[in-house]
């Protein structure tokens, strides 16, 4: 029969492990950028209006950002 203290350690091991490769993937900057590039692209593809309705707010709201700013009164 083995040892409890031998199992108990083994399997801490293997949790800390686990976790440890949890936040090694949560960290890793291009492995997150891929997964939210594909999650908006799924996103696009099967919704696009409210896609494109907000990129043209924003062209919008940054087009008049930027005509306040060359024509606004200094």
């Amino acid at each position: 029969m083995s040892d409890p203290i031998e199992a108990r350690l083994t399997e801490t091991r293997s949790e800390l492990e686990q976790t440890l490769d949890a936040i090694q993937d949560r960290l890793n900057v291009r492995k997150q950028l891929s997964r939210y590039t594909a999650k908006a692209k799924a996103s696009y593809k099967s919704r696009p209006v409210p896609w494109i309705v907000g990129a043209t707010a924003a062209a919008i709201v940054i087009g008049g950002l930027a005509a306040w700013a060359i024509f606004g009164d200094d």
